[in-house]
């Protein structure tokens, strides 16, 4: 108990106070919820992001919230965080890379915001690369088109892959998924790899469109001259998501395993 902090509904208050604790030669680690550090973005400016100091920020509801509705959906947090210099942005597949991701950040010396949803973390069936910074890591082979997840939507993605790989030969897609894992950095070798090659890529993320992962992607291919037309991007679009339980969201958002492969499908046909 004494290593912990309860500031209370004082959002502002936990990262100064971490950041005091910082500057003092500590290594804090900050548990807010997705929606309510937004209250706390000059903090994360001027006294972490700008100071370069070793906090960690575990975002808790990152994505959809359910039945707390609009107000507690965590739809913002990469777009506010990726644009500050010195910040990594990290989002776990699985159980597994909960404490990995945690393990690595306790060792840096920058920023780090690790983002997960309220939900009950899955475990993927492999044993996980090690966390190397700005690496993605590959979790299924595919020749015909590749999914970029950044975030536990990996498996219902790798789910839908199998379904997609078991269809008769003339329906059959085999599809490479990537488990992106940093959204800053971007592992551009990697993720910009299937449309250097020609093949469709979707990506996907539990969070608003408008400055996230998917616009990072975009981004690093117009930086690296990368053809964009067979790119599209799944995630929360302009407007807010309403009340509701977190099935029916993520159907209603196109994130679940149907609207997944619906988007996949609509993509090989546009390709032709």
């Amino acid at each position: 108990p004494d290593r912990f902090f309860d500031v209370g509904i004082c959002e502002a208050n936990a990262v100064v106070t971490a950041s005091g604790l910082a500057k003092a030669g500590m290594r804090p680690i900050v548990n807010i919820y997705s929606t309510f550090l937004q209250r706390a973005y000059d903090h994360l400016f001027q006294e972490v992001s700008l100071q370069e100091l070793p906090i960690i920020f575990m975002i808790d509801r990152a994505g959809l919230v359910g039945a707390d509705g609009p107000t507690h959906h965590g739809v913002f947090d990469i777009a506010y965080i990726r644009p500050l210099p010195k910040f990594r942005v990290l989002a776990p597949a699985d159980a597994h890379e909960v404490e990995s991701m945690l393990r690595w950040a306790a060792t840096g010396t920058v920023p780090v915001a690790i983002r997960y949803p309220r939900t009950e973390a899955p475990r993927l069936a492999r044993v996980p690369a090690p966390i190397v910074e700005g690496k993605a890591e590959i979790l299924r082979e595919g020749a015909d088109g590749a999914i970029a997840v950044f975030g536990e939507r990996a498996a219902d993605t790798l789910a839908v892959a199998e379904e997609l790989a078991a269809l008769s030969p003339e329906s059959r897609l085999d599809l490479e998924v990537i488990n992106a894992r940093f959204a800053k950095p971007l592992d551009t070798e990697i993720l910009l790899a299937p449309l250097r090659e020609g093949k469709f890529l979707l990506t996907i993320e539990e969070g608003g469109l408008a400055g996230g992962f998917g616009s990072a992607l975009l981004e690093a291919a117009c930086d690296a001259g990368v053809n964009t037309q067979n790119l599209r991007r799944l995630g929360l679009g302009d407007q807010y998501t309403p009340h509701g339980s977190r099935a029916e969201l993520l159907a209603l958002s196109g994130l679940d395993r149907e609207g997944i492969k619906s988007a996949v499908q609509d993509m090989k046909k546009r390709q032709g």
